[in-house]
């Protein structure tokens, strides 16, 4: 009999996991209130219920006997995942602490109790409150919902006059309608050191550390995807692991994905500034097994129902490699996308969710990608060229 899978969400960033949990013979059930949905298309079987409402998947996943319950790629449904699995005695971690990483406040609470290097922040409950509270704010800042993911609602704020708008902005991403404000992390690299890991009885067994790249013409917190190997030393990289480590031991958290975002300051302190309890999204798990030969959706599907995982340990990174999310920097109607000759050569999968008619809008979160991109390159210094510099080869068609 096969094992029966829960996978919470059905969106296209989830529908490699639901393809790979269903090659590799297991029962799979997907959860997800949006009836349209693409990862229902390959499940076993499809119900409408939020990924979110912690009591509603629990009752679901009670009456479906499952066997696993994994929130892939996705924050908000990691406490669901968890919530479940605790009460069911199924593999998970800690609700408490996989709430803990997935809630912004609490999170940066946690930090600061602990002596993590941490920016200062405060979280309000409207955006009025922040307004009144600006004269207590080191310029720049950074608004962000406290419960949202994929960078959406978040904007970096550079003076007084600006704070309420991004504050009504982050507000509306935030599903328990609270936002914080915490100082900007000031660095002296242009891209942000990103990566995945696992962990196997509370170690930190692997990890694969990359740089995140952003898009100089829009959004700057927004990422566009991961390039591997990261251009941080490796003595940036071991500290990080060893920042992490201290995290997971307090928290107790004992197994599965994790996805990091990591800032360096201009004095070399590591802030560890989000542990996402699952796998990243932008493809990191597909760019690391093409980078290391690690493939982080089978030990994330084996962790989650309690099969061996003993044989997962650091792996080297070779070659250089590169995800990339395509989108849009004005809003428009799509046509198309057209690339150049050069990163043409470089497409190693591609994979376009835009339909031509449809109304795009300019890249301000995950939420508005148009597709996305595997890329291998021929050298380092080629590939950071590139991805500084996609306008020039990547062209989104609108009218």
């Amino acid at each position: 009999m096969p094992k029966r899978l829960l996978m919470l969400g059905g969106s296209a960033a989830q529908v490699p996991a639901i393809q790979y949990a269903r090659r590799q013979g297991y029962y799979v059930i997907v959860c997800d209130y949006l009836i349209n949905n693409p990862g229902r298309q390959f499940a076993d079987e499809y119900c409408n219920v939020s990924t979110t409402d912690h009591e509603a998947v629990l009752s679901l996943a009670r009456n479906l006997e499952i066997d696993g319950v994994v929130a892939y790629a996705s924050d908000p449904a990691a406490p669901t995942a968890a919530y479940v699995g605790n009460a069911l005695g199924l593999p998970s971690n800690p609700y408490q602490s996989v709430l803990t990483l997935t809630r912004k406040d609490l999170y940066r609470k946690f930090m600061a109790e602990n002596k993590f290097n941490a920016p200062r922040f405060e979280t309000f409950s409207t955006p009025a409150e922040a307004r009144g509270a600006v004269d207590r704010f080191s310029w720049p800042v950074v608004v962000k919902p406290v419960d949202s993911s994929g960078s959406k609602g978040v904007t970096v704020v550079n003076e007084p006059a600006a704070i309420e708008t991004a504050c009504v902005r982050a507000m509306s991403f935030a599903r328990h309608k609270a936002i914080i404000v915490e100082g900007f992390v000031d660095t002296e690299y242009s891209v942000q050191l990103e990566g995945d890991g696992f962990v196997r009885d509370g170690q930190l067994v692997f990890r694969s550390f990359c740089d995140g790249n952003f898009d100089r013409l829009c959004n700057p917190v927004v990422p566009i995807g991961a390039s591997f190997p990261s251009s941080y030393r490796n003595e940036i990289q071991d500290r990080a692991h060893t920042e992490i480590q201290r995290v997971l031991d307090l928290l107790k958290i004992e197994r599965g994905a994790l996805n990091f975002d990591i800032r360096v300051d201009r004095q070399g302190q590591i802030f560890l500034m989000e542990i996402g309890p699952r796998n990243g999204g932008n493809l990191l798990p597909q760019v690391i097994e093409r980078a290391t030969g690690v493939n982080l959706i089978d030990y994330t599907l084996r962790s989650a129902l309690g099969l061996n995982c003993s044989d997962l340990h650091m792996a080297a990174i070779e070659g250089f490699h590169a995800s990339y999310v395509l989108h849009s920097l004005k809003d428009g109607i799509f046509e198309g996308i057209t690339f150049s000759d050069a990163i043409a050569a470089r497409i190693r999968g591609k994979n376009i969710w835009a339909e031509p008619g449809q109304a795009v809008h300019r890249f301000d979160g995950s939420d508005q990608a148009l597709g996305t991109l595997l890329l291998e390159f021929e050298s380092f210094d080629q590939m950071r060229e590139s991805l500084g510099y996609m306008d020039r080869h990547i062209t989104v068609l609108l009218r």
